[in-house]
């Protein structure tokens, strides 16, 4: 009886030990997770892609914008317009939202432009000021060795030339891992570039 016991003890370890094993499976989390892509989280990751073969040039000059809703023509962009245009798929306006927020809390975002006042035009368009709203917002997540990446998610990275980058991260994959929808220099493609640089930020939409 206390073999039978001991046997029955040390196997039921063993089952919660591999159980742990299958569910901290990144793999796994991922492969549930796009399954079950719908709704807003559907619709984000399409824009985005949607982009890819439209977005063709990397236009980083002052645009004047209508507002709200404002954008530039979609064969040019920055990185931070694949988001913009992405987010607008679930009627998030960043260039109003960020405006707004920048208008009654300036003191929080950067002064690395030496602003004095809000501009519509741009300020929307800036990596880290759209860190500073995602983190307002409420969406920003830990960045760890271990952090789990789902379809949607945003993310900011520092490249290796010190700039800020932005992307959101698709549906897609390749060689086991997601591929990022980004704009880098050449319009908007998809990537398998998440661990290609410093990640400085995680977002996902509450």
């Amino acid at each position: 009886m206390k073999k039978w016991t001991i046997f029955s003890v040390l196997s039921g370890f063993v089952f919660i030990a591999n159980i742990g094993l299958f569910w901290s499976s990144e793999n796994q989390v991922l492969a549930l997770e796009i399954e079950k892509l719908t709704g807003k989280t559907k619709l984000i990751v399409e824009a985005a892609k949607s982009q890819v073969g439209k977005t063709l040039i990397y236009d980083p000059s002052y645009q004047k914008l209508n507002y709200p809703n404002g954008d530039l023509p979609v064969v040019r962009g920055v990185c931070t317009d694949v988001v913009i245009r992405s987010l607008r798929a679930v009627d998030i306006d960043l260039q109003k939202q960020v405006h707004l927020d920048m208008k009654n809390h300036f003191n929080l975002y950067p002064k690395i432009w030496g602003l004095k006042k809000t501009d519509k035009n741009i300020d929307h368009r800036r990596v880290p000021n759209l860190r500073i709203y995602f983190k307002r917002l409420g969406w920003s997540l830990k960045v760890t060795e271990s952090s789990i990446f789902l379809p949607s998610d945003i993310v900011t990275w520092t490249l290796l030339n010190g700039r800020e980058h932005i992307g959101i991260v698709s549906d897609e994959r390749r060689n086991d891992r997601l591929l990022i929808v980004h704009n880098i220099g050449s319009g908007t493609v998809s990537e398998d570039v998440l661990y290609d640089w410093k990640i400085t930020g995680h977002f996902r939409r509450n």
